[in-house]
Parts: structure tokens; sequence; C-alpha cells
């Protein structure tokens, strides 16, 4: 591992290479060098004089430097979830150790000029000391695992003492005010061992079959209430566990157990920005894949809950609430309706609550997201009293999404008592550079001074954390996670933060979501497909464009199709992908190229950033004088038809291209390998943890056009000269999804870990009481006077 002090012996015995190259970023004169521009240096200095190992090593481990003459201050990222922080004198060339907060400290001074007014530090370090912590970087985001074994260890030791919180937990546990598990809340080791024994052997009297209504007399002078099992088998499999438990408790065994515990019958999520509904709002201001993110987790959750409610032998019917807000104007969407069915759910709702101006009018009109801070402490207000009324009482489990939501969640859940999960999406922080020290500068256009301060609120209040890949959390050797950017950085003139969230905290769990299985399966699968949909689909493709959001005519519909599919945005980087094709004659011989996406007008776009990506869309088809062979479609299609389509290009031997700049997951690369459709993905973000390079897709460099070009030309012609290349591709895809990447698999996940971590929370005996003061003091003291300033502005 590069640290340090590895450093100061490279410096020794590099010296003239060392000081070669802090002249060179030196004479930059730029204060801030970034991570590529401090290697691209380093390459080219090497032309000159040869590569230096160590020295090559360690700078290839620096995530940023800040320099003025004669200091460079420097941020290394020895390995992953690593941090530390030196400073280099250009003559003396002695590598100093500093703290986070001297970094930050020189960063603000040279940027934002020295001052001598007092700095508020944010550390939330202090605060989480007696908590479990991981010691392995290649644990992150196994946090239930690491739980698990926490407490069955600490259960080992209490066990002979009779002193339990699991006893205590099931003594004390009800759903709609039913006692579960056990009728009395006061249980103790010794007694309750014979009272299974005395219940097996009862059970084993009985047929298997046998229903627990049947049972319920003679379990019920034990002292047994309902929650252990629908029938006897069940029944005698779940004591089972309990005393095998109690025996001597293991990982495993513990959370197979908790797994079966009758506990999550009510869900709250939260997700109030943009339009959420049903019909006609994708592609929308702020609404995209959140959106279907969270319609198609509510239908596995609840199937979830229903399921393991009916083994445990309870009858109780679980409801989702999933709370967003109500928008008056809405157009032609639902958004103006204050309650709506989820499709193909029985009693999963989406509830709509309007955000209101200081004097309790409603606001009528859509917000952006960067703007919604200062409604949020009053929409808090009114989803607990609306959704308590709708669920009949609390829930027990509230789930935030994005940073909006996953402050209302912390708001609620800290006032109810109830165990809160967040789940970011997306954190702006990584999107934007340098957004943190030049905040103020983005003020009046994003507001990150709100949506930062409320990250951090909300991830350390958070009981538990889902994220879709581990790069969320850490990132890779060669760049930080989203989570990873919020454990230092600073804000001038507003807080400098040296210990914003640890990423060894076991409350990070990875849970990555799926695909539709209803909509996206294999394009073998001929049963199931919806035929009637191919005439449509020729059509979008080779139909004259003159009655349809398109341009471009397919001269050669006999060709493969590359097909690509995503909001018309930079990040998205659609425009790089038509550019790379155009500027290569051999992909262009070998198969044509199907876009849909945004709109091919920009005067239909309200916003900036698609109208520039518009603009450069027909720039590029005129350049290079696409229209024969790309098809390009400003419509969105409904799932069924975009399931179909995918199913489509794989008929036709084609493939799928998700070139983005960056992709925090990535739903379209699901949905393509579901299909069976070969799938080229970025290597930046989870797409690199979802592709097995080519064994089930490959990874590209969205930064290197030839090379891609080149990759994807390379596999087309393979195909044609063996199928059996498409083939294995396609199953490849197929298999690596059903493995990892389903909508089931999520659920129960997500069921498991709500159990283990409304457990922990409640038998740990860990207070956060400090915690809480913190996190309430910087909600009133920063974020509360941040929303009412932009209050005033918007």
């Amino acid at each position: 591992m590069i640290t340090t002090e590895n450093l100061a012996i490279c410096t020794q015995q590099n010296r003239d290479a060392v000081y070669t190259l802090l002249r060179r970023y030196f004479s930059m004169d730029r204060p801030l060098l970034l991570q590529s521009d401090l290697r691209y240096e380093l390459l080219e200095m090497e032309k000159d004089c040869g590569q230096i190992d160590t020295l090559n090593k360690f700078i290839f481990r620096l995530q940023e430097g800040v320099f003025n003459s004669p200091w460079a201050y420097l941020a290394l990222r020895p390995d992953i979830a690593k941090l530390e922080f030196v400073r280099i004198h250009q003559e003396h060339l002695i590598p100093e150790k500093i703290t986070v907060s001297e970094f930050l400290g020189f960063k603000e001074a040279i940027i934002k000029g020295e001052t001598t007014e007092p700095v508020l530090e944010v550390d939330f370090g202090p605060f989480n000391r007696g908590f479990p912590k991981l010691k392995e970087s290649r644990s992150i985001g196994q946090g239930m695992i690491f739980l698990n074994r926490q407490l069955s260890s600490e259960m080992f030791a209490r066990i002979e003492t009779g002193n339990t919180g699991l006893l205590h937990f099931l003594g004390v546990h009800a759903i709609d005010g039913q006692q579960l598990m056990f009728s009395s809340n006061s249980l103790s080791i010794i007694p309750l061992r014979s009272q299974l024994r005395q219940a097996l052997e009862i059970l084993e009297t009985v047929d298997d079959e046998t229903p627990w209504s049947e049972l319920a007399p003679k379990m019920s002078r034990l002292g047994f209430a309902p929650g252990w099992g629908y029938n006897a088998a069940r029944v005698a499999e779940t004591m089972n566990m309990l005393m095998d438990i109690l025996e001597a408790p293991s990982p495993s065994a513990l959370e197979a157990f908790l797994a079966r515990i009758p506990m999550i019958s009510r869900l709250l999520i939260l997700s109030p920005h943009g339009y959420f509904g049903q019909d006609n709002v994708l592609g929308l201001p702020d609404t995209g894949g959140q959106v279907v993110y969270i319609l198609d987790q509510v239908r596995a959750l609840e199937q979830e809950m229903r399921d393991r409610l009916q083994l445990q032998g309870v009858q109780v019917e679980p409801q989702i609430l999933i709370v967003t807000r109500l928008i008056p104007d809405a157009g032609d969407t639902a958004c103006n309706q204050r309650l709506e069915k989820v499709n193909g759910c029985t009693n999963t709702w989406i509830l709509r609550i309007p955000f209101r101006k200081q004097n309790g009018e409603v606001i009528p009109h859509w917000i952006s997201r960067f703007e919604i801070w200062p409604h949020l402490e009053t929409f808090a207000l009114d989803v607990e009293r609306e959704a308590l009324a709708e669920l009949g009482g609390r829930p027990d489990l509230i789930i935030g999404n994005y940073s909006d939501g996953n402050l209302v969640a912390t708001l609620l859940s800290r006032k109810l008592g109830v165990t809160q999960c967040n789940i970011a999406h997306a954190l702006e922080k990584t999107k934007y550079l340098h957004s943190d020290i030049y905040w103020q500068e983005n003020e009046d256009k994003y507001h990150f001074s709100c949506q930062y301060t409320a990250d951090l609120l909300a991830m350390n209040a958070a009981d538990f954390i889902v994220t879709s890949t581990y790069q969320e959390i850490t990132g890779t050797r060669e760049a930080e996670g989203q989570y990873e950017s919020y454990r230092a950085f600073s804000m001038p003139g507003l807080y400098r933060v040296i210990n914003g969230i640890d990423l060894f905290d076991p409350k990070f769990n990875i849970v990555s979501p799926g695909a539709d299985a209803e909509v996206y399966f294999p394009y073998t699968d001929q049963s199931r497909r919806l035929h009637s949909l191919i005439p449509e689909i020729e059509s979008l493709l080779f139909d004259d464009a003159a009655n349809l959001s398109a341009r471009g005519a397919l001269q050669d519909p006999d060709k493969p199709l590359i097909f690509t599919m995503a909001r018309l945005d930079h990040i998205k980087n659609i425009t790089g992908l038509v550019e790379l094709y155009g500027a290569s004659p051999r992909l262009r011989s070998l198969a044509n190229l199907v876009v849909v996406g945004g709109k091919t007008d920009p005067q239909h776009s309200s916003d900036h950033e698609e109208q520039a990506q518009i603009h450069r869309m027909h720039q590029l088809m005129d350049e290079y004088q696409l229209d024969p062979q790309v098809r390009w479609l400003g419509v969105r299609l409904d799932k069924n038809l975009a399931g179909e389509l995918y199913r489509y290009i794989a008929d036709k031997r084609g493939v799928f291209v998700q070139p983005a700049l960056f992709e925090a997951f990535g739903l379209t690369i699901i949905e393509a390998m579901a299909s069976g459709l070969p799938t080229f993905a970025t290597r930046y973000g989870g797409p690199l943890e979802i592709i097995q390079h080519h064994r089930s897709g490959f990874h590209i460099n969205p930064n290197q056009s030839e090379e891609t070009a080149d990759l994807i030309a390379d596999f087309l012609e393979k195909s044609q000269e063996n199928p059996a290349e498409w083939e294995r591709l396609s199953q490849g895809a197929l298999d690596r999804v059903a493995s990892r990447y389903t909508w089931k698999l999520y659920a129960e996940r997500m069921m498991t870990l709500s159990r283990i971590y409304s457990f922990w929370k409640f038998a740990s005996g860990l207070e956060r009481e400090e915690t809480d003061r913190y996190l309430n003091m910087f909600y009133h003291l920063q974020f509360r006077p941040l929303a009412n300033k932009l209050n005033g502005h918007v």
C-alpha cells in the first residue's frame, strides 16, 4: 500500500524527479489540480526521463492537489476507503503528514482568501465511537452480515446469565395490536427452553399440515401466540431455530430466525420531488429512473410482505404508502390526485401531499428538486398526519429516496421512533466539479448548501443505507465513491467537514434492484412475447419520420441494430455514442444505430442541458451524414413496448450500448441483459459490477471513442462469422441477471435487513442520544436557516 511514509522514502530516492514534477504542477498556474491533471503531468514527464515505479504508484493514488508556491498540499488515497493528507515544500522536498482540517484550511485560503472568521468544523466521528465498525474495506456494504456476527457473539456471552435482548424483543412484539410469538412479555431462558420442548413434543404428534388455528388452544396454554408459522411443520421449524440460538447462537441461525419474525406490515416510502405517477410522467423535469425503481420495488415488497406474513400464520393485510408531492397544475398526469392505487398491487397506494407557502396556501406548480428545501419541514408534518391516518398507525419501516426524501424520512423516523432506511439513487456532489469549494458561485442555481447539509443529516441519522453497488459507497482504486465524497470537504463561509460519514459503519448494505420480470424477459420466451407490438416497433424504426418525433430513415433494415436509450443530458453521453459511430466507417458498415432519448425539437424541451444536447445531436447527424444509418426517436416508450423493443433487437442479433460518462447503477443495462441482449456499458460506476467483462457483456471507456467503436465492431464481426459468440454473451447476460439482479431477491433482502436493523436498534443497548442531539443542533443551526433563506429566494 502506498502511504505517506512510503512517499518520504520515494522522495529521498528520487529528489530530482519529484522536484521536476512539482515544478510542472506549479507552472500550470492553477491552484486546484484534479486526479487526471496530476497523472497527465507525470506521464508527460516520464516521456523524457522514463518511468519511476514508486513515484508513479504514488501519483496514481492522489485524489487532488492544492498548489500555492512554495507549498503543495495533496490528498492521498492509499487504498479503497483510506484517506491521508500530506504537504511538500517545493525546495525542501520533505513530505509532512497533515490533518484533514489543515488540508481543507489551506484549500479554502487559496481559493477564497485568508479569513480571520472562526470556521465551523463538522465531525460526526466521536459520536459513533462506541458502535462496532468493520475493519476491512472489502466488507463495506455487508453491514447486515457484520451485525449478525456481533449480535450472535453478544448473545452467546449473555445467554448463560439469562440476559438476552432477543427474548425481550420477542416478548413485546405485536402487529396491529395483536400480540405475536409470546402471550407474555416476561420471558427468561430456562422456563422458555422447557416451554419450547413441550411445544415440540406436541407438534410431533400432529400432522405437518395441521393449521395454527387447530394448534392455538394447546400452544396458547404454553404461552405461545400466533407468528410461529401457518402450520405445524413451519411452527416446529421456527421453534427449533430458536432452540438452536438459545443453545449456541450463530450469525446464519440468527439471520434465518429473524427473517421469520412477522415484523413488517406497514411501510412508508418517501419520494417528494418531481412528478411521481404511473402514466405520462417519465421525461418530465426531475422525473426518471427513481420513479421506475420505486414502482417496481413496491410490487415486489408487497408480495414479499404478504408471503412472509402468511407463512408465519399472521392474518394481517400488508400496506405500503408511497408519499410524494401533490401538484395541482399537473398537466396530463395524475399528480394532482391525492390518492392513487399502484397497478399490480393489492394494497399499495401513492399518497400525494402538496407543498404549502408560509401562510398555508397550496403551491400549484412544479418546483425543481434543487429548490424544494424550504418546504420539506412543513411537508413532513403534513405527511405525519395524513400517512398515519391512511396506515391506521405508525409504519414499521420508513424508506427515504434521494436527498429530499431521506431528509423527510429523518424528520419522521426521529419523531415516530421508526427504523429508517435511506436510498440515495444519486448524490449530486460527485456530479458537479468542485461544487463544494465553489458552492457560493452555484448557490443561485443549485442551492448545494441545503442539499449537502441535508445529505449529511440523513446519512448519519439513518439506521441503514441501501446502495445498488459497492462503488456507490467506496468507488474504485482509481476514484472515490459517492458516499466517500462526504467524508471530508469544505464549503467556505458555511462549514468544514472533517468527518462527514464513516464508510466502515455497518449501516451500509448493497441490495441491487432488478428489472420487472413481467416486462423484461428473454427474447427466446416466445409464449410470453407481445407479438402484436411488432408492427408498431417496425413503424418506429423504419417508417417515414414525417409523422413521428424522429430523425433519420434506415436504408438497410437488415443490418443488426446498435441500440441505446436514456435521457438526453450530458452525463448520459448519447451524443458521444453518436459521434464515435459517425467517426467509425467500420462500425457503420456493420450495424445501424437506434437512439431513443430526449426530444428532437429543442423548442419542445424546457431543460437547458437537454436543449444543448438536442442541438449537438442534429449537428452530428449533419456533420457525419448519418440520416441513412441512424434512427433517432424523441419519444417515450411505455414499459411493454420498451421490453418488446429490446427483444426485437435481440432477434436481429443487435446489441445494447450504455455510454454514460458515469452511471450510479443503470436499470436499462439490467433490462437489456434480462432480455438477452449483449450489452456494452460504461466502466465508470455501477455497470463495472453488473457486467462481467467478455462473459455477460463488455465494459467500455466513454472517453476512448476509437477503442469503444473497435470493441463493438469486433464483437459484431465475430458474431456474424460465428453466431455462437453472440449467443454466448446473450446467455451470459441472462444468467448474470437471474443470479444477482431480480426484484424478488431485492425484496427478500430488504425485508431481512428491516428485521435485523430493527432488532439491532431495539436490543443493542448502545445509546444514540449524543448523535441525535448533534444532528438536531446541526439541523436547527445550519439547515433551517439555509432553507429559510432559500424560501425568500424562491
